[in-house]
């Protein structure tokens, strides 16, 4: 389900009407999460440290409304619920779009995400189709190989998009923390620098555990 929102009275229609002109409307933010208790959790309970850091991104995902919000012909619409779009790796090193459906329980998102990467496992190609093309979705990839400070993303500028891009990347040992890099691209005519924090403060709670 999805709300139009009523631009005429929207405390954001200038800041969408300034940025939706720009060429390129994303801005992009790099920070440090603490990943060190979702491991220790994913150990605990035998699970893959990628469903539950996946699972906590979509669910600090879904608590952020305007990152809830997407563009389509030119109108502003809030999704209730969120889902998530990852890239999946094969063991050619290539990758295929998944889509994996928000559910607040960890086991249920879990089978869905295990069923997905086996379907990207015996395909070929990127896999794209009406599920990884979804508005209601975040772009996701992981780069476990890389520590990284910095990110951009492949854009087509003809091609409208107002759906948000995350990236994580390799843990850093920090002590007793797992630091690990946070890449959040956004719309800016949709979310600000605030929402982004707003974000990031709910990922790291849902990081530490909250159930």
């Amino acid at each position: 389900m999805k709300q139009l929102i009523d631009q005429a009275s929207w405390n954001r229609r200038e800041h969408f009407s300034f940025f939706s002109a720009f060429d390129e409307p994303f801005f992009g933010v790099v920070a440090e999460v603490d990943a060190a208790p979702a491991l220790a959790r994913a150990r605990a309970l035998g699970l893959s440290f990628f469903q539950v850091y996946l699972h906590a991104t979509l669910t600090a995902v879904n608590q952020v409304e305007n990152l809830r919000y997407r563009v389509e012909n030119g109108q502003v619409y809030c999704y209730d619920q969120i889902h998530i779009s990852p890239t999946l790796g094969r063991a050619d090193h290539t990758f295929g779009f998944g889509f994996v459906p928000y559910h607040p329980d960890l086991w249920t998102f879990g089978a869905s995400l295990a069923a997905e990467a086996e379907a990207v496992r015996q395909s070929t190609g990127l896999r794209l189709g009406p599920e990884t093309a979804r508005l209601d979705v975040i772009h996701f990839s992981a780069m476990p190989w890389v520590q990284f400070t910095g990110l951009t993303h492949a854009r087509s500028f003809s091609h409208p998009d107002s759906i948000p891009k995350i990236s994580v990347g390799q843990l850093r040992p920090d002590g007793n923390r797992q630091l690990m890099p946070v890449a959040v691209n956004v719309h800016h005519g949709l979310a600000d620098g605030y929402h982004v924090g707003l974000f990031l403060e709910a990922f790291q709670q849902e990081l530490n555990g909250r159930q």
